[in-house]
């Protein structure tokens, strides 16, 4: 009869982490650090809260969608802003009238999401894991106390790029809509006889609306030249990898309205200016204007963020060099912008 994973001993773990190396590639840390992933998903998603979040951002990509083939170390979780501040949306709406009303909405959403997180994220998964009797430990944490870190026993170490722990970040401004609730397993599953691991079922983000984010942001990066923190080229690996995908074309030439939501919530919620003091226009960006390939400075500052994701072995297949995911980007943008002109001229 199989055993669960978080069943067996300490070094029965590493024996299967060692295996599952063996056959996958992968270094044992981030094998480990991905069941505590899936894990950390199934506990949310089969909670109360699950109707209300949705999972996103490069590590559904990776754990959902298996387009890139990265490792993703964060959880990226939006909170229904309907749920969060319903007294200020009125219920189903959830785009503010103008860009003051956007600001009261944002300080609200900011004010009250750590004390969600607190009060209601944080002891379910506690509970979860004393039923479970796992030794792991919980902690908000960042600037705005809107993540949770999960704390969990180290095994081996690899260069300190990735931490024993798991980070959720979560947000509030959004719906996450478009999403369904798909299936999540661990990169071990089927590779060691004799043993299960976790799985998860969340509610996930759409590939279409996550590349419009996506994009979206690195057109901001290229209209600014300012680096946001650490595995920031993450993004631009990620837009290469969907651009490769079977998704692309319906993401470029299918339901317009993902990209034009896209940009008409960020410009209420995350309005920017770029280096000369103007406003960025993100429906220009998603209507046949999109800028990913930064310049200058930019793109070395760029380069070296990216060197650091490839020092750990985050990305689990053969990575492209730093110059020719930039051609690979190029050709992102140029294609979503062709599609964006030839779909504005059709009636």
């Amino acid at each position: 009869m199989a055993e669960h994973y978080f069943a067996l001993s300490k070094e029965d773990q590493g024996e299967v982490l060692e295996q599952a190396r063996a056959k996958t590639g992968r270094p044992t840390h981030l094998l480990k650090k991905d069941v505590w992933i899936v894990w950390t998903l199934g506990a949310l998603f089969k909670s109360p809260l699950a109707a209300d979040l949705t999972f996103k951002g490069g590590t559904s990509l990776s754990k959902v969608y298996k387009i890139i083939d990265r490792f993703s170390e964060d959880v990226d979780l939006t909170y229904d802003i309907r749920k969060l501040i319903a007294d200020l949306t009125g219920g189903e709406e959830f785009l503010p009238a103008n860009r003051s009303q956007a600001s009261k909405w944002t300080k609200a959403v900011r004010d009250r999401l750590p004390g969600w997180i607190a009060t209601e994220v944080q002891p379910r998964l506690e509970a979860a894991l004393g039923r479970e009797q796992l030794a792991a430990t919980l902690e908000i944490g960042g600037p705005e106390h809107d993540k949770l870190l999960l704390r969990y026993p180290a095994i081996k170490q690899g260069s300190g790029y990735v931490s024993p722990l798991v980070t959720l970040e979560f947000g509030a401004r959004s719906t996450g809509e478009p999403h369904q609730v798909l299936p999540v397993t661990c990169d071990m599953a089927g590779h060691v006889n004799g043993v299960t691991f976790p799985v998860a079922s969340p509610q996930v983000m759409s590939v279409a609306r996550t590349f419009w984010e996506k994009a979206t942001a690195t057109h901001v990066y290229c209209a600014q030249g300012r680096i946001r923190g650490e595995r920031y080229a993450r993004h631009w690996h990620d837009l290469a990898a969907i651009m490769r995908s079977a998704h692309f074309d319906a993401v470029i030439t299918g339901d317009r309205t993902i990209g034009r939501s896209v940009a008409e919530h960020k410009s209420y919620f995350f309005s920017e200016k770029d280096v000369g003091g103007d406003i960025i226009d993100y429906f220009a960006a998603v209507a046949g204007a999109l800028q990913i390939v930064p310049q200058g400075a930019a793109r070395e500052a760029l380069a070296t963020d990216y060197a650091k994701m490839l020092e750990d072995e985050i990305m689990v297949g053969d990575a492209l060099p730093f110059d020719a995911l930039m051609q690979a980007s190029a050709e992102v943008a140029a294609r979503a912008n062709a599609a964006a002109r030839k779909l504005a001229y059709i009636p």
